[in-house]
């Protein structure tokens, strides 16, 4: 018999009184299926006596500041507002309890209640915009909220000290298929010389994880008189506030700048090289505008992932739309200007582990057969060592 450790999340109420428990923090739409919100409340029932408990879920888009939410406006645009009762549970709120519910259950005892969301659909992955060192408070982005919490009746002012509130990521994870590799390419012609000058540009695949290295492959044929003296390669992440603005934040994730096999000399044909660039975080981290999975400081934040836009979906339903594209800068000589072009391709999380299978297709397989030791962590992500204190501000902006 196989003995898995299965993580638990876990937070309290200032009060102590009420407890939940996640098995996850990361929550993925798979474009077919997504992932379900499964979790457990422990209630103190000398404490809810004839109350109850009831569970709420929030997604939302900041684009503004806290302290600026003045004369009733509010700088916040509620996507999804999903309200159930929790506690004592309902019948059309039952839900098949997972395996790890059963464990959680069986080990906290009858004070325990599980609990059951959907993950929103047609809503906006969460993304942080990163803010510059002039910013302060809370940054702009959309953030996905989990909140339990005790009283009368589910409108009910939701208190603090009798509440536990679980900030969740909402992300989007779709398998790579084959799909065509994106090639881009531009001519130009000068006066007194025959002939065109070509540059073009292809991408190995359409589609990259984070992190995962890009070939990116440079060709140029010179049958001018001209020649060209540099290239400069730039990964740009384009994050446009689609919500109250038109507003787009351009930031370079990472760039590459080379002479090496220039200048290309005139009536020169089949220069061909291929330049690897990797789009990672750590490159940018400080950039004010790059839009973010998460908080700069915790360690399991990444690049925000393209948005793919799937139904009717309209844009300024999403907040915060992300797209990516390769840039290509050559410098001719001296009087001939540049040659500039732009690829665009996807960039989605990193790869995830394990079966990626719906959870309802688990049910009665071989997974049966495991069995699992409950391994308790508080409902909290890990800072980066020297980011511990850091929440907003100390960036720099970059531009393009």
């Amino acid at each position: 018999m196989v003995t898995k450790k299965a993580k638990v999340f876990k937070k309290t109420s200032p009060n102590g009184k009420l407890t939940t428990y996640l098995g996850k923090r990361d929550y993925y739409d798979h474009k077919s299926w997504q992932d379900h919100i499964d979790g457990v409340c422990f209630v103190d029932p000398d404490y809810i006596k004839n109350r109850k408990v009831f569970g709420l879920i929030v997604v939302a888009f900041r684009y503004g500041r806290e302290d600026m939410d003045v004369m009733g406006v509010s700088f916040r645009k509620d996507f999804a507002v999903k309200q159930m009762q929790i506690y004592p549970p309902l019948e059309e709120n039952k839900h098949p309890l997972t395996k790890l519910q059963v464990k959680l259950l069986n080990k906290l005892g009858e004070d325990a209640i599980p609990f059951h969301f959907d993950l929103p659909t047609n809503t906006p992955d969460t993304v942080c915009i990163q803010p510059s060192e002039y910013d302060g408070g809370s940054p702009c982005g959309v953030d996905y909220q989990i909140t339990t919490y005790v009283g009368q009746n589910m409108d009910d002012k939701i208190h603090k000290r009798n509440s536990v509130s679980l900030s969740i990521r909402k992300l989007s994870y779709f398998e790579h298929t084959d799909e065509p590799q994106p090639r881009e390419e531009i001519t130009k012609e000068f006066k007194f010389t025959s002939g065109a000058m070509k540059l073009e540009c292809t991408l190995d695949k359409a589609r990259y994880y984070s992190g995962e290295t890009m070939n990116i492959s440079i060709c140029v044929d010179n049958p001018t008189s001209k020649k060209a003296k540099r290239i400069k390669i730039q990964v740009l992440q384009l994050a446009d506030i689609c919500l109250y603005e038109t507003l787009t934040y351009k930031s370079i994730v990472t760039e590459l700048e080379t002479e090496e096999g220039f200048p290309i000399e005139s009536n020169t044909t089949g220069f061909c090289q291929v330049y690897k660039l990797r789009p990672f975080l750590d490159m940018a981290k400080r950039r004010a505008g790059l839009a973010l999975d998460g908080r700069v400081k915790y360690e399991d934040t990444m690049l925000a992932a393209t948005t793919e836009l799937s139904g009717n979906v309209q844009k300024e339903n999403l907040g915060v739309v992300i797209s990516y594209k390769v840039r290509v800068k050559m410098t001719l000589g001296f009087g001939s200007g540049d040659m500039v072009l732009e690829v665009p391709f996807k960039l989605s999380p990193a790869r995830l582990k394990g079966n990626l299978i719906k959870p309802e297709a688990k049910e009665g397989d071989e997974d049966d057969k495991e069995e699992y030791d409950i391994v308790m962590e508080e409902f909290k992500r890990i800072a980066i060592k020297g980011f511990e204190n850091e929440i907003s501000g100390g960036l720099t902006s970059a531009g393009i």
